[in-house]
Parts: structure tokens; sequence; C-alpha cells
């Protein structure tokens, strides 16, 4: 079977597409990052130094969550492996009310199935639903969290699952359904930021 052709993007393919993303995605006004580890990490980092608040000059929190589709990780089968998320990491037990009134854009590095950004998505506003059911009806809608989602690559590719229209989706970049090396997976980036440019000279 032949090698699938390989994208390799670098920090700074990555930082310019979390720059001009922040412009958008401000709009949104977020006032929590909620980073989908391990490939959201450096996304939500960056992100939120364009976010800041530029008159308090107030950082947004970032809190991780872990979630592993692709992970051989223990007492999971191979069944499991690329068709089920397994929850490695998760908020503390008082995230419902962490949750509760504040604008959240979760961050990954890319979305190939949906099936992660799904499941985010879907079991945060378990969370959220779960807190308010202490809260008088009347307020509830006051206190519902709203989501807003960043990936820095969308690949355009058939999903397998949808996300809620109401929920903002923002992509630094559309790409192919390609292998994408990013650069914290590189074990010499050197070499990696090398590939990169090469790459990059043959267009």
């Amino acid at each position: 079977m032949a090698e699938p052709e390989h994208v390799r993007a670098t920090y700074n393919d990555i930082h310019d597409l979390i720059k001009a993303s922040s412009e958008k995605i401000a709009e949104f006004k977020p006032n929590m990052i909620i980073a989908i580890g391990g490939g959201g990490f450096f996304p939500a980092r960056v992100m939120r130094t364009f976010l800041k608040d530029a008159s308090t000059k107030r950082n947004i929190p970032i809190h991780a969550i872990g979630l592993s589709l692709y992970e051989s990780l223990p007492g999971t089968t191979a069944e499991q492996i690329g068709n089920e998320v397994i929850r490695t990491q998760w908020l503390g037990p008082e995230i419902g009310k962490t949750l509760l009134g504040r604008r959240a854009l979760i961050v990954d590095e890319v979305d190939d199935t949906r099936k992660t950004l799904h499941y985010a998505l879907s079991e945060l506003k378990k969370d959220v639903e779960n807190e308010l059911q202490d809260v008088p009806e009347a307020e509830r809608d006051a206190l519902r969290t709203k989501f807003a989602i960043f990936v820095v690559h969308n690949k355009l590719k058939p999903k397998h699952a949808d996300l809620p229209p109401d929920v903002p989706y923002y992509a630094g970049a559309e790409v192919d359904d390609l292998w994408l090396d990013y650069p914290w997976e590189a074990t010499d980036i050197h070499e990696h930021d090398r590939l990169a440019a090469a790459d990059k000279a043959k267009k």
C-alpha cells in the first residue's frame, strides 16, 4: 500500500492561520477556551494571545480535556480505535458551574471525521444541562453556555457526525483529505521544517 501524501505545517504556518482566524472569533467574544488534548493545546495557547482583552489585558482561561480516537490506550480494543472516542481527561467535578454563563471556544488542531468534536460538544452540553436542573427555569436560558468551535484545519471529506447549526464554527484553513504532519509531533523539528520548505518550493 502506497504511503499517503503528507502535508507538513510549521509552527509559523499555524501561528499565521490562528492570527487570521482570531479576528472573526473575536466577534463571538469567548471568555473561556477548552483545548482538546493533545493537538488542541498549542493552538489554544496561541489563540489566547490574539483574543486577550485589549482594555483589561486579561488572558482568557484555558481548560483542557483529553479525548482519543486513534490511540491504542490501556483497556481499549482494536474495534474501538478509530471508531469510538475515549475520554482520558475531563474537567473537574464542578465543571457545570464553571461553564454556566460562559462563552466557550472549543479548540482542536484538525476536523477529520468530526467524531471527536461532536463528542466534546455533546458531553459539555450535558454537563451544562445537568447543572441547570438546579436553576429556576426562568433563569436557565441566560445561564446556558454558548459554545463555538475552532480548528486549525478542516479536512474536506464526508464527516461521521454533525454539529448544531447554532454553534459558530471556524477553521483556519480548508484542506484536502491528506496526512497532516504537525510540528509538535516531530522528533526532529529542523528536519520537519526542511521538508516543509521543500514541499512549498515544489508548488
